[in-house]
């Protein structure tokens, strides 16, 4: 929100929340109802178009908000290298507001401007009128408002909304209060109204011209370049009627300079263009990708959560992974990401990270979860996981940490594999257990004598039981064959302290991948669940505590965080992800892969020294 927020800063749907586009559903609907049943002479195509107009243009800016943010987190041709955090993502939240407001003035308009319906497909004159009144009046007008939105009086109160974002992503660009917006239809309106008044309109002249605006104001907040140099060498004078990335973002890092809409000539009339325009431009263009010190290896874990990632939506991404009903809407594009992961069949770079001296990226590899418990998929998962570990050693990555990639010990031996194939690896593979077992112990409440130890057995699970064990601390198994199984890794003395019973009085549970609903049933009222796993149990009681998963909440300086990771809370860390910044930060040069474990007392340490703070319960857990 601006510094001094003026009149008409709010819209006048916000108060409606999710439930505003209801605002467009009786427009939608009546021009829907009348072109169906109207004769076919009747029907105005123009109108009916609307609604489905709009969804295209969302479909648009959606393409470039995770165009851009996949092109900054690898760093080729990035621009601004200022870090996005929460406060900026939910401050974009409502780009979608000026869509719904476009669409209800062309509902409006199309109903009472005089020659507003009915228009034709296509009219030549239409389209090089609009062209020539926007690169005319409305660039020149929209030069001089922007400069005046500058003046200190309507900056506080108004445009400096907008430029609270300085770097800035595709949607900042309609980040603006809602007189901002009336302003820019009215100037937008010239081009579109003069041809519905000299009956030059048609459907398409509208269409383009609407999107052309979409596109370069999205193009201009994208951060990274993306103009070729050989299309200004072909076409010099095209520098005059075309910004670029680069150019429009020294105005939201210089402010005072670059006020041009799309075409750069007036600035350079009136002096207002920044001279490092060109230099900036050229330096970008040469801009290599990042080389990351840590990688973090990730996975999609439902067919729907390509939109909780950092490139699908950000609302959502910003948000803890939870099942949204109106996704089931979107099918058909879930469908069609899942070929195309299929198809590309590589690991992509999903988002970077800043942490002190540290560079961090996360790569996904294109698997879901329920394909890591399908034998005949092992191979493959095993084969994009190595291409993955090899193309960090390329790059000169020093740790690369396997996260969820290590769920299934049969895989690969937790990371084992992949160490004996390749001894000389440089770059160290960790796969996190350690930590996850040190925030496991630690969570356990002080004065605990007997806790319950259910779910499937990996290496995180026969560590807490002999850690348990050996503190002292009854470990009660409700399975016959996991009791065993546990047993036969103990030691003699350690194994007095594992117990088989049915009888469950300890209201303290460590569960992993496995617990059924009628196990939680059993459980006493008031009892704390706490995960060894990387996904979290279902919530089934409401009588009891249920904490995170082994996590941890992220210090101040660990940067450029603008997404959750999976179902975690903001800014709070997985144990796994976690575990790989220590490696680097401590400088440890050996692999945690296999039965290797670190000392659990040293790495919580290291993790408390570095700034990382204990999380135990869900934010959303409470006992009635």
């Amino acid at each position: 929100m601006a510094s001094k927020p003026g009149i008409l800063t709010d819209w006048p749907w916000t108060c409606l929340g999710n439930f505003k586009y209801l605002v467009l559903a009786p427009w939608a609907i009546q021009e829907t109802y009348s072109f169906v049943v109207s004769d076919e002479s009747e029907r105005d195509l123009s109108h009916f178009l609307i609604f489905p107009f709009l969804l295209l243009r969302m479909l648009h800016s959606q393409i470039w908000i995770s165009l851009s943010r996949y092109h900054t987190a690898k760093g080729s041709n990035r621009i601004v290298d200022k870090t996005i955090e929460f406060e900026q993502v939910d401050r974009e939240r409502n780009w979608d507001d000026q869509i719904i407001f476009n669409g209800l003035l062309l509902y409006l308009g199309g109903m009472y401007v005089k020659g507003g319906d009915h228009l034709p497909l296509w009219r030549t004159d239409g389209i090089v009128l609009t062209a020539l009144l926007h690169a005319g009046p409305v660039e020149f007008l929209y030069y001089w408002l922007h400069r005046a939105l500058h003046h200190h009086f309507l900056y506080s109160r108004y445009h400096s909304h907008h430029h609270s974002s300085i770097a800035t992503e595709p949607i900042t660009s309609v980040i603006h209060p809602f007189a901002e917006h009336i302003a820019y239809f009215v100037l937008f309106a010239i081009p579109l109204y003069t041809s519905v008044a000299t009956g030059t309109a048609s459907i398409l002249s509208m269409a383009i011209y609407v999107i052309y605006i979409d596109f370069m104001n999205n193009m201009g907040h994208c951060n990274f370049e993306l103009i070729p140099k050989w299309l200004l060498s072909a076409f010099p004078p095209l520098k005059y009627l075309m910004y670029t990335p680069s150019f429009h973002s020294l105005h939201h890092t210089q402010f005072r300079t670059n006020y041009s809409l799309f075409m750069p000539f007036y600035d350079y009339i009136y002096g207002t263009m920044d001279e490092s325009s060109d230099s900036l431009y050229e330096i970008v263009l040469d801009r290599k990708e990042d080389t990351p010190d840590v990688v973090h290896l990730t996975h999609l874990t439902t067919p729907e959560s390509i939109y909780y990632m950092r490139l699908g939506f950000a609302s959502l991404a910003s948000k803890p992974h939870n099942s949204t009903w109106y996704l089931w809407l979107l099918w058909p594009v879930t469908l069609w990401s899942m070929m195309v992961t299929r198809i590309y069949g590589r690991t992509f770079t999903i988002e970077r990270n800043v942490f002190k001296h540290l560079k961090l990226q996360t790569w996904a590899v294109p698997k879901y979860k329920i394909q890591y418990y399908m034998q005949w998929q092992r191979e493959s998962i095993n084969n994009l996981i190595e291409d993955a570990i090899l193309a960090a050693e390329e790059k000169g990555v020093k740790v690369l940490s396997l996260g969820l990639l290590n769920q299934q010990e049969e895989l690969n031996g937790v990371g084992e594999l992949f160490v004996r194939r390749h001894p000389k690896l440089k770059v160290k593979l960790i796969s996190g257990t350690s930590l996850a077992v040190a925030v496991v112990l630690n969570s356990v409440p002080k004065g605990t004598s007997q806790v319950v130890l259910r779910g499937n057995l990996s290496k995180v699970a026969y560590s807490i039981a002999l850690a348990l064990c050996q503190g002292g601390i009854q470990v009660t198994t409700l399975r016959e064959d996991e009791y065993n199984k546990l047993k036969a890794r103990l030691s003699i003395e350690a194994g007095k302290k594992l117990v088989l019973s049915k009888i469950i009085a300890s209201k303290t549970w460590i569960v992993g991948d496995g617990l059924s609903e009628d196990e939680q049933l059993r459980a006493p009222k008031g009892t704390v669940f706490i995960p060894y796993s990387q996904f979290p149990p279902k919530k089934i009681r409401k009588d009891c505590f249920y904490y995170n998963i082994p996590a941890m909440l992220a210090p101040k300086h660990f940067q450029n965080v603008d997404s959750c990771e999976n179902w975690l809370p903001r800014r709070v860390m997985s144990a796994w992800r976690i575990a790989g910044i220590l490696h680097a930060l401590e400088d440890w040069n050996v692999h945690e892969c296999g039965n290797v474990m670190f000392d659990i007392d040293k790495i919580w340490q290291a993790s408390l020294e570095h700034g990382f703070t204990p999380i135990m319960m869900s934010t959303d857990s409470k006992l009635h």
